[in-house]
């Protein structure tokens, strides 16, 4: 079960509706639509939100019940430690995330809360992507052998 569906099987069993969702979140309801039927991933500020609506702690949207807390929800996809094994850039994204869940396992909530901002801070200072410059389009002046830009 992915996280949409989660999030879906938990607004049902309180019964609550989609728009009594949004009322709570301030997310359009199509995108909480979107999100219940996995073609969005929301950001997990964004499940934050959820939770809170929903009157849940953040980790019940990856858990079943407290019995359960060994083995997350996971959907057809495969586990970080399967990943983490094979090949390529994926495997390698795997391995940081099993030394970050390594890692965090060890930390205090403070301490988590400040990799979180930290994280939240590098996320939205990240230069956006920008398609390469095509030097025949660009304007410039050749004076002589060099170019002003």
């Amino acid at each position: 079960m992915g996280v949409g569906a989660r999030l879906r099987q938990l607004r049902q069993e309180k019964k609550l509706s989609q728009g009594d969702i949004t009322e709570s979140t301030g997310l359009a309801r199509s995108y909480i639509s979107r999100v219940e039927h996995g073609h969005t991933v929301p950001s997990v500020e964004t499940l934050h939100r959820f939770a809170a609506a929903l009157g849940v702690p953040l980790y019940k949207i990856f858990y079943r019940s407290e019995d359960s807390l060994v083995r997350p929800l996971r959907g057809p996809e495969r586990s970080l430690e399967h990943l983490a094994s094979e090949a390529g850039t994926g495997a390698e994204e795997a391995r940081f995330l099993l030394k970050m869940k390594e890692f965090s396992a060890k930390m205090d909530d403070s301490e988590r809360a400040l990799l979180l901002q930290f994280a939240r801070k590098l996320a939205h200072n990240r230069p956006r992507h920008r398609e390469p410059r095509d030097p025949a389009s660009s304007r410039h002046a050749s004076v002589g052998a060099r170019q002003v830009w």
